[in-house]
Parts: structure tokens; C-alpha cells; sequence
């Protein structure tokens, strides 16, 4: 861990920048709370000038070269078991667990899911871009460009890249190393509560041998990201509503935003299609993109809700690191927050509180656990129309809100879905969804929103964005 020191219950670790593989010590610094009270780390925070300085460094040896696929293959087996500066596995789990309140199952599968990434790299590029040699098919003539020579590159659209990282979860990080594959040298700003991944990750790599000059982790004020973006030839960002805002629209980022992810269920809601819509919901404490958060039903909307409800207040109410763990925790001043905005989603016109009958907790959102960390309980809404503007909410916990849907709405209340889970037998519906611009993937049946295979695009095709395709003509 750059600049790390051991973490003990008196000491938070101390955290600073990562540039060209040395540790910078920043004099800006900001603590990172402790889900259970406390802090947990004392992180420095690269200022404007650093960050300017190390733009200047990676574009000064940046050469748009690829990096080898067994670089990424040994970094995924490091990040996984290795100590890295002095950090076990099982330090950085719990370290990501006590400052984002992830459980450490979904600090285990996010390694999984990570490590993966890394090592599918070349497939995933295989996957996503056409073939690059042309020519005439068999038995063919063409004239005088008849014959082999004919080839297209794909090759970055930059020299240097920016990635303005959330703290949700830790797999998002593969797209910047995606970028680092592809001949990017990038600058990194981890999100707020988690430094720990990009930081775990940068030094995975170094070990595994990526050149230092390409590479830079920079935690940031959210002004520092801004400023990387627009310096950067290409970039990514992960936020809210205002990053969407800011950024789409602006070819050179990629904007990852809230997911929106929703079902259309037109099927009887028996136990197994319950189960597959709360475990959408649920799985990681509900704080992947691709979680669900609005089911939109031609049946009772009331019956739907309430089994819905009657089956997500079953999860535990147990520390994040807990065996059994489920649902997300979070430090005293972020519950609160949360609290807030739960409190005016329910005072809203037109919606109903389900989950408080099957779970008294959930009425108060918020549950204080004994090791001073506050879980926030799962919570199922629904309201009297498609088009009611709680459709749509996301919130970084289970928490859905059902709506009633008719075929006389159309694909209108489905618009804007990362992922559209479709549970309906209805072939004209599907082909509708699939052409909605706004719909990013659909999924049919009770398949997880996040399944995929190397080359189904998560929003688009990622490795498009990075790549652009140049023509080679060679003499035959």
C-alpha cells in the first residue's frame, strides 16, 4: 500500500498518492470514517499542482503502446494472494469492508469478478471488435486489390487517460486497466471511500511489471477529477445524476452513472420469480449499478410489492464481516443522509410502505449494530402509476419501488435501463425494448441483471471508446 502504516485500532493507516510508482506525500490531507466509528484512514490528497505534474510525467513517456495480456494475468494472481507493501488480502478485504460497508462476501466476489476481468482482457477485445484483414474471399477477384496486404489496427485514441472512480464497489477498476492494455497511461482518482482498490491494484501491476511511467493513483477533491478529465484524451467517470449532467454528450468520456436497472414483470409472481427479483435487488447490500430498483407489473401491484417485501425483510441484520452478511452498512453520518432521503420518498404522493409490515426495523431505515455500524434495512415501495417520479430513484442499498404498467404505457416507463430484466412472453415488447436507444441491455427471464460473457457490452462497447480503427495497406 503506498505510504501505507499498519492499521490499528489507535492509528489509521495512512494513505498517499501513487505517482510513476513512487509515493508522493501530499500536505492536503482528509480523513476516510470507519463504518464503525472512528477513522479508518488518513489519506493524502493530490492538489491541482500534483496533479499537474504527474498529467505532465505520464504524457511525457506515454507512447500508446499495449501492455502484454501476462502482465494482467500475473497482476490478477497478486491482487488476489499476495502481500503487496505490506498489505494481506485479507487487511485489504477488510479495510474495503470498514470504509465502503460492503460485506466481506461482496468484497470476495468483487476480487473474483475483478481478477477475472484482468485475465479475459484479450478475449474481451477479440470479442468487441470486428476482424481486421481483408481482402477477397475465396475464389473472388477484385482487380489489382485482389490479394492479402489489406489490414486495419485498432489502436488508442490517446495518450493518456483519466478515471474519476465511485466507491460502490471494486470491480469498476478493470476499466482503467482496461485502458493501461490498450497503450493508455492513466491517472487514477479512486473514490472517496475507497483508495484501497486502485492503490492494491496499481502496486499488483508494477510487481507484475507495467512500466512505473504509466501509471498514477491520485486521491483527489472532486475538482482534482474534473480537472483530470478534461486534461486526459480520453477518460471515464462514475457519479450521480450531476456527473451525467456534466459529462454526457462530451465524446472523449465515458459516463457511468446511476444504473436504473428495472424488470417488467408480466408473469405470475410464484416463489421463484420473488426470489430471482430480491436477489436483483439484494446481492452486494444492493450497491452494483445493475442492482434492481423498479419492477413495473400487469399484476396486483399490491401482491407484488408485499411478496417482494415479505422476502427481502428476511436478510440478517449482522455486521458487514460477518459470515452470512448481506445488506450494507455505513458510518453514522452517511445512514443519516440516507435516512433523509427516505423519509421524503415516503412522504411522497402516491406511495405505499410495504416493507414496514413484514419488518418493523424498516421503518426507521436505519439499524444501529453493536460494532457501531448502522445497516440500512430493505425497503419496498410502490406507487399508483408508471410514470410517478419515484420510478426511477436509486438509492445504495435494496430498495425497490413497484408500479403498475399496461400495455397502453409502452416502453416510455422503461426508457432510461442500464439493465431491462423483461419477464413477459410478449415478442413485440422485447424486439420494442431491445430498439429503445435509452435501454443499454436486456436480459429475459430470471436471468441477474449482471450476467454476461466477454463482448456483451455492459453500456455500450467499451473497447470501441478506448480504440479507433486505422487502415494498413501493405504490397501483396
Amino acid at each position: 500500500m503506498a505510504g501505507a502504516t499498519p492499521l490499528t485500532d489507535a492509528t489509521p493507516l495512512t494513505v498517499d498518492p501513487l505517482v510513476c510508482g513512487r509515493t508522493v506525500t501530499s500536505s492536503d490531507r482528509t480523513r476516510l470514517p470507519d463504518v464503525r466509528g472512528g477513522d479508518l484512514a488518513d489519506v493524502g490528497t493530490a492538489p491541482r499542482l500534483m496533479a499537474l505534474a504527474a498529467l505532465r510525467e505520464l504524457r511525457t513517456h506515454a507512447d500508446g503502446r499495449p501492455v502484454d495480456q501476462d502482465v494482467f494475468d500475473k497482476a490478477a494472481e497478486l491482487f488476489e494472494h499476495a502481500a503487496l507493501e505490506g498489505e494481506s488480502p485479507e487487511e485489504y478485504a477488510a479495510r474495503v469492508s470498514y470504509a465502503t460497508g460492503l460485506t466481506s462476501a461482496a468484497v470476495a466476489q468483487s476480487v473474483r469478478d475483478l481478477v477475472d476481468e484482468l485475465r479475459e482482457l484479450t478475449e474481451t477485445t477479440a470479442a468487441e471488435l470486428p476482424g481486421t484483414r481483408f481482402g477477397p474471399a475465396a475464389g473472388t477477384q477484385r482487380g489489382p486489390h485482389a490479394g492479402s496486404g489489406f489490414t486495419t489496427r485498432w489502436v488508442a485514441r490517446g495518450r493518456v487517460f483519466a478515471a474519476v472512480m465511485a466507491s460502490n464497489h471494486p470491480t469498476p477498476s478493470v476499466t482503467w486497466a482496461q485502458a493501461l492494455f490498450h497503450g493508455y497511461s492513466v491517472a487514477v482518482k479512486p473514490g472517496s471511500r475507497d483508495p484501497f482498490t486502485p492503490l492494491r491494484l496499481a502496486r499488483a501491476l508494477l510487481a507484475a511489471g507495467l512500466p512505473a511511467h504509466k501509471l498514477a493513483v491520485l486521491p483527489a477533491a472532486h475538482q482534482t477529477g474534473e480537472f483530470l478529465l478534461k486534461e486526459a484524451d480520453r477518460g471515464i467517470v462514475y457519479g450521480g445524476d450531476s456527473a451525467v449532467r456534466r459529462w454526457q454528450g462530451d465524446e472523449s468520456v465515458a459516463v457511468r452513472g446511476p444504473g436504473r436497472t428495472k424488470a417488467l414483470l408480466d408473469a405470475e409472481p410464484d416463489d421463484a420469480v420473488v426470489g430471482h427479483l430480491a436477489l436483483s435487488a439484494s446481492f452486494d447490500g444492493g450497491t452494483r449499478c445493475t442492482n434492481l430498483s423498479a419492477v413495473l407489473t400487469t399484476r396486483p401491484v399490491r401482491e407484488v410489492a408485499d411478496a417482494l417485501a415479505r422476502r427481502l425483510a428476511a436478510l440478517p441484520s449482522v455486521p458487514a464481516t460477518t459470515a452470512g452478511a448481506t445488506l450494507l452498512v455505513a458510518d453514522r453520518e452517511r445512514a443519516e443522509r440516507i435516512r433523509g432521503q427516505v423519509a421524503e420518498l415516503r412522504a411522497a404522493a402516491g406511495v405505499t410502505d410495504h416493507s414496514t409490515a413484514f419488518d418493523p426495523d424498516a421503518a426507521g431505515t436505519v439499524v444501529e449494530l453493536a460494532d457501531g455500524s448502522r445497516l440500512l434495512r430493505p425497503l419496498v415501495l410502490s406507487v399508483d402509476r408508471a410514470d410517478h417520479p419515484a420510478v426511477g430513484t436509486e438509492l445504495p442499498f435494496p430498495f425497490v419501488v413497484v408500479a403498475p404498467w399496461t400495455p397502453a404505457d409502452g416502453v416510455a416507463p422503461l426508457r432510461g435501463s442500464l439493465v431491462l430484466n423483461l419477464l413477459t412472453d410478449d415478442e413485440e415488447l422485447v424486439d420494442a425494448a431491445v430498439r429503445e436507444p435509452s435501454v443499454r441491455k436486456v436480459t429475459r427471464g430470471t436471468v441477474l441483471p449482471w450476467t454476461a460473457v466477454p463482448g456483451i457490452p455492459h453500456d455500450d462497447n467499451y473497447t470501441q471508446f478506448l480504440l479507433e480503427p486505422k487502415g494498413v495497406v501493405a504490397a501483396a
